[in-house]
């Protein structure tokens, strides 16, 4: 199982608008999160940072991610969040979300 951290910006006069979206995830969404081997998915929001975590527990996180990236209902789902968000300043191009470094961790 490998820990990932991720950061992205909400943008400020779409706040509300991205937390009213996450109240209700769609199911389809939800399973091809599963399907892509992520477990324990959380994004935390304070201000305008987003602090996404999530382990993965399969093999190939790049074919996850492709896999993940062409289906249709999960693509649909980022048309509406996508816009709502900013890449920080110092991400990676290519990349939406900017990983974060692992510094400590405990069971």
């Amino acid at each position: 199982m490998r820990r990932f951290g991720q950061l992205i910006n909400v943008k400020p006069d779409r706040i509300d608008d991205y937390d009213r979206i996450h109240e209700a995830v769609w199911p389809e969404v939800l399973s091809t999160i599963h399907a892509c081997n992520i477990r324990n998915y959380s994004i935390f929001r304070h201000g305008t940072l987003l602090i996404a975590y999530f382990e993965y527990i399969g093999d190939d996180y790049a074919a996850d991610m492709q896999k993940m990236a062409a289906d249709p209902k999960t693509q649909e789902w980022w048309t509406h969040t996508d816009p709502m968000q900013e890449p920080l300043a110092d991400h990676t191009p290519g990349s939406w979300w900017t990983a974060a470094k692992e510094v400590f961790h405990t069971d």
